[in-house]
């Protein structure tokens, strides 16, 4: 069993309010935008990560996370990259293999807008945390944690934080 913590879009800001909510996982999960490698630095210095990088992140952050993360997590498969889309209107990039070779779990951010979502269609889950950072339009941050045990995402939890301004 394994408490996930899912975060995306932190554009170089972190806090005590996060770092709290990262000592209470097991492993933490970055879908890109990460800003400055001090926010991802951070989290592993407490946590294992598993990040991919956004469209913001520069070559020093291209250089230590992929554009796409394929892995396990206990019988999950997932599949993690910043710019994904949703159901059923998937970024064109990863439109087709999602058809050929669906993950269990997808995984976004990029819109920092809060999502989770089934697709029935492709037998998956979607899932954007909305953004963690203060930077964007969105109002209020937002996390996700869950526990993966075996097949089963379970205890999905939307962490909110005070509005950002």
């Amino acid at each position: 069993m394994q408490n996930i913590l899912l975060l995306s879009d932190t554009h170089s800001y972190i806090d005590s309010d996060i770092l709290k909510y990262v000592r209470q996982a097991d492993e933490v999960w970055h879908a890109g935008d990460i800003g400055d490698l001090s926010v991802t630095d951070q989290i592993k210095a407490l946590k294992p990560l598993k990040a991919v990088y956004g469209n913001i992140d520069d070559a020093k952050a291209r250089l230590e996370f992929p554009l796409h993360q394929r892995f396990y997590c206990e019988d999950v498969d997932v599949w993690m990259t910043h710019i994904g889309g949703y159901p059923p209107k998937y970024n064109p990039k990863v439109r087709e293999e999602l058809k050929v070779n669906p993950p269990d779990l997808f995984i976004c951010g990029h819109s920092h807008i809060l999502k989770v979502m089934p697709d029935k269609k492709l037998n998956l889950l979607h899932m954007n945390p909305g953004a963690a950072g203060k930077h964007g339009f969105h109002k209020v941050r937002t996390m996700l944690r869950f526990t993966i045990d075996k097949k089963e995402i379970k205890n999905l939890e939307v962490i909110e934080f005070n509005k950002r301004y």
